[in-house]
């Protein structure tokens, strides 16, 4: 009996061994919904002393959301969990977006049983060649003992190189196996990105260096892989000292100031202006930090032109140099190790500050945004939304926009103050219903400021259901509708590009504040310009989750309310 009780102290069940390999890695959170396989799992979270939190989602999609908000605002990865099955299916769009945007994500789903596989079981379905497309790195587990190495391998592979999203499926039968207690063990280092820093060639960084010495008008594009990277202060200081224009993507904002002489805002052709384009077209250098180069961002590659600028690429992953542009000099490695070597090759250069472009373009570009902020018309218009809202944030607010309507206007013109993630959005898919979920993410990792999700009435149709987590967790979340009866962005496209020949965009009015009140989240419907700032700052000092409807287009124009014609 002794001997039977000490083998049985050496050892955990797989459901027990991913619990503390969770703990083990310094999670502190994690994002999920229930399900029949993942009961096991669930009794081990009950059971085990670990400190972590579980957050229940209304939906495996929105737990995935979750958990990539939470990693985009705290650097720690995001952990989602759901069952089999559908809970697959479903959570799979969330990885994708973490994984194309490079959010460092953990996904785990249970699965049937290993002994069960290839019986017409329910929910049986090949959870390895699903998740493939869309990880870095994803593994279906066929006994208990290789739970703690993979595990351990996950948490690597999403926090070196460049970040991504991870997936593992814990069989029913898996979770009830043996693990040897001495295997379960991990490195807490590796639950953060970056985990470790890899420097670009030296020889490469004196090349760039010599390219950055002779440009006239060299100008900055920076990603998202500034803020991963921690890099804001190094990509200041090396701007400051070559008088340098800085110009980001959408998940870039954040990587300086906007109120900074030398930001020069969102480039592209999703909240660029004309007045940004044309600095990009003037430089004789461009130097793309942890970005892509991608469509959106250079307006399908023509600004800048190729060939007609040089251009120094550095990015943590190989395999985006030299896809879209020749590269002069390219420069694979960490952005915050690269742009720090460059300011100690660069040596005593140091020019003087001359911001008058970037002045003038600001100027020029946010005239004309003001005029239609300050605009008493109705419908209210965009710029109203992000002008009001701006004007009610603190600089430590942190919004998140959905794809579509919010997207290109917050982009443009929501100016981030101070540095760090403090707005993003759903950049790589672009999936509505992203930011309702994301917003209660990002406040998890960053509960002592204001976090705000912006979505169009068509985003909203995607995710209400999440409103009732929020009023389960009392989170002081805002959530703002831009509320225009269609899906918006598409339209605007049907009526610039095809002729206004509408089909199928609109749908009926909904009134979103009355959905949210049911929900029991504080909530507002605004339907004149001149109540709008009103409503917001008091939706913002609502203890609790609150809810803003903005009706932005006449009422009388939109498709008749469902109460019209549902009798």
């Amino acid at each position: 009996m002794a001997d039977s009780s000490e083998r049985k102290a050496d050892r955990l069940t797989g459901a027990e061994a991913a619990v503390e390999m969770l703990k083990a890695h310094g999670v502190e959170i994690l994002f999920g919904l229930c399900g029949d396989t993942s009961l096991p799992f669930y009794d081990a979270l009950t059971r085990l002393p670990h400190g972590m939190r579980h957050i229940l989602a209304r939906d495996e999609r929105s737990a995935a959301y979750m958990a990539d908000g939470y990693a985009r605002v705290s650097g720690k990865v995001g952990v989602c969990e759901g069952p089999s099955g559908g809970g697959v299916t479903y959570i799979l769009p969330g990885l994708a977006e973490a994984n194309e945007s490079s959010v460092p994500l953990l996904c785990i789903n249970s699965d049937i049983s290993v002994a069960a596989r290839g019986r017409y079981t329910l929910t049986e379905l090949d959870q390895s060649a699903l998740m493939r497309p869309v990880t870095k790195w994803n593994r279906v587990l066929d006994r208990a003992e290789d739970l703690p190495r993979f595990f351990r391998e996950a948490f690597k592979q999403i926090t070196t190189g460049r970040p991504g999203a991870a997936h593992i499926a814990l069989p029913f039968d898996v979770q009830n196996g043996l693990v040897n207690r001495s295997e379960v063990w991990g490195n807490a280092s590796f639950g953060q990105y970056p985990a470790e820093r890899v420097a670009p060639d030296a020889k490469f960084v004196e090349r760039a260096a010599d390219l950055l010495r002779e440009a006239a008008k060299p100008i900055f594009i920076c990603g998202g892989g500034v803020v991963l990277s921690g890099a804001e202060k190094e990509l200041v200081n090396l701007a400051e000292r070559l008088s340098a224009p800085v110009a980001t993507t959408i998940s870039g904002k954040g990587s300086i100031d906007e109120e900074h002489p030398l930001s020069l805002g969102v480039v592209g052709s999703n909240g660029g202006t004309a007045e940004t384009r044309a600095i990009v077209d003037q430089a004789d250098l461009v130097i793309f930090v942890g970005c892509r180069a991608g469509s959106v961002t250079t307006e399908r590659w023509r600004h800048p032109a190729p060939g007609k600028t040089k251009v120094i690429h550095l990015d943590v992953d190989p395999a985006v140099l030299g896809v879209n542009y020749p590269v002069d000099v390219p420069l694979v490695g960490d952005a915050q190790l690269a742009l720090q070597m460059l300011n100690e090759t660069l040596g005593r250069v140091n020019r003087p500050l001359d911001a008058a472009r970037v002045k003038a373009a600001k100027e020029q570009k946010f005239a004309k945004f003001q005029a239609l902020a300050e605009s008493g018309d109705k419908p209210i218009k965009p710029e109203r939304v992000v002008s009001e809202l701006a004007r009610a944030l603190d600089p430590d607010a942190i919004v998140v926009a959905d794809a579509g309507t919010p997207c290109p206007y917050f982009s443009a013109y929501y100016s981030v103050r101070h540095t760090g993630r403090r707005f993003f959005s759903n950049r790589a898919h672009g999936a509505l219903g992203y930011s309702m979920a994301a917003a209660m993410g990002a406040h998890f990792a960053r509960p002592q400021a204001k976090c705000v999700s912006v979505m169009g009435d068509g985003s909203f149709g995607f995710t209400c259901g999440e409103l009732e987590t929020a009023v389960r967790y009392r989170l002081p979340v805002t959530f703002i509708v831009i509320s225009n009866a269609s899906y918006g962005w598409i339209k605007a496209g049907q009526k610039s590009g095809y002729g206004q020949r509408y089909f199928a965009v609109d749908f009926a009015v909904t009134d979103h504040a009355a959905v949210a009140t049911a929900f029991g989240v504080k909530s507002w419907r605004v339907t004149e310009p001149s109540e709008l700032g009103k409503a917001l700052r008091e939706a913002l000092d609502h203890a609790g989750p609150s809810l803003v409807d903005i009706v932005c287009q006449p009422l009388q124009e939109a498709n008749a309310p469902v109460s019209e014609w549902i009798a």
